[in-house]
């Protein structure tokens, strides 16, 4: 299984571009999975590098803040390990954990993005900055579990139908 992530231009700056896209259209057809398209992006927040991650379907976000180049190289590990975390601490099962990290196989780079997938991305950065950052001195100072935790409690439009991102990823793990 490859999980693609679409990278905007600022984090396709910082990571080496693992794809073709004729590549990737031929592997997503292959191998497509449920999890298998994310999107990412670079936020500079107190001059530190975060990484902002949404899945395509649910609009589901995981934050990773204080980010350094040699950990932007390992991208997917990065990536998986937090999306299994915040799974666990959302209280799934651990079969349906263990099924998700089984469906997270290594991570392919690619600068094609969506313009909906983006805005998603761009509210969630937006409560992070002018939400979240109001009530703390440092962006470091973030847990990246219950941050994502708090991102993903709010509805989202996905192709003008309402979708709360934690419940629907609940219902597409469940489906695994």
């Amino acid at each position: 299984m490859v999980v693609i992530l679409h990278c905007t231009q600022k984090l396709a700056a910082r990571i080496p571009c693992t794809a073709d896209p004729s590549e990737v259209v031929a592997e997503r057809d292959a191998q497509a999975g449920p999890l298998s398209s994310w999107h990412g992006h670079l936020l500079t927040l107190d001059r530190r590098q975060c990484v902002l991650f949404c899945h395509d379907l649910t609009r589901y976000v995981l934050f990773m803040p204080g980010l350094r180049a040699p950990q932007l190289a390992e991208l997917g590990q990065w990536h998986r390990d937090l999306f299994l975390a915040v799974l666990e601490a959302q209280g799934l099962r651990r079969e349906q954990i263990a099924r998700a990290g089984l469906m997270l196989g290594q991570l392919g780079v690619h600068r094609s993005t969506d313009r909906s997938v983006l805005g998603s991305m761009r509210v969630a950065a937006d409560d992070l900055k002018y939400g979240m950052l109001n009530r703390i001195a440092n962006v470091m100072e973030l847990d990246p579990i219950a941050t994502s935790l708090a991102l993903n409690e709010r509805p989202c439009r996905v192709k003008g139908a309402l979708v709360w991102p934690q419940q629907a990823m609940h219902e597409l793990v469940a489906r695994l």
